[in-house]
């Protein structure tokens, strides 16, 4: 009974420190509503395997993988699907911007969401996804260069 507790306890104070950053980084490779669902499997698969997420390195990327996993049936019949740009945020917000991220190689887009739209490090995002902290910053220039030329120099 004290080790449920305990590994209850854990896995809560997992969740309360990281599951917006699994939401987050979810969202930006698969848009809102597959990002948000596959976060929420993600934490039910972690959950269910805590006894051995739990003593991983990196578990909120293990999760992120499984979240993809999880979001690549959905992903396959279509493209990412954002949440338009509401008009009272033009022209703060490029209307066009959700068609474009969506038109971003995955890497790309989950790069450029990360640090531009929810503020991570690319040290953050290197850790996340597995990768070098140089390979982020080449994700994250391709993926600004695409957007510039799909909807002109302000992005």
């Amino acid at each position: 009974m004290v080790a449920r507790d305990s590994q209850v306890d854990t896995f809560t104070r997992f969740v309360t420190t990281h599951e917006s950053k699994l939401r987050e980084s979810l969202i930006a490779a698969c848009g809102g509503e597959v990002g948000r669902d596959a976060a929420a499997e993600a934490l039910i698969y972690g959950w269910d395997n805590w006894d051995r997420i739990g003593h991983m390195d990196n578990p909120v990327g293990y999760l992120f993988k499984v979240g993809m996993s999880r979001a690549r049936n959905a992903l396959s019949k279509r493209r990412p699907v954002f949440d338009p740009v509401e008009p009272a945020r033009i022209p703060d917000v490029e209307p066009r911007l959700p068609e474009a991220l969506a038109g971003l190689s995955e890497r790309q887009r989950t790069v450029v969401l990360l640090t531009h739209c929810f503020q991570w490090t690319q040290s953050e995002v290197a850790e996340l996804l597995g990768l070098s902290k140089t390979t982020v910053q080449n994700h994250l220039e391709r993926g600004m260069g695409v957007l510039r030329r799909q909807i002109g120099d302000s992005a």
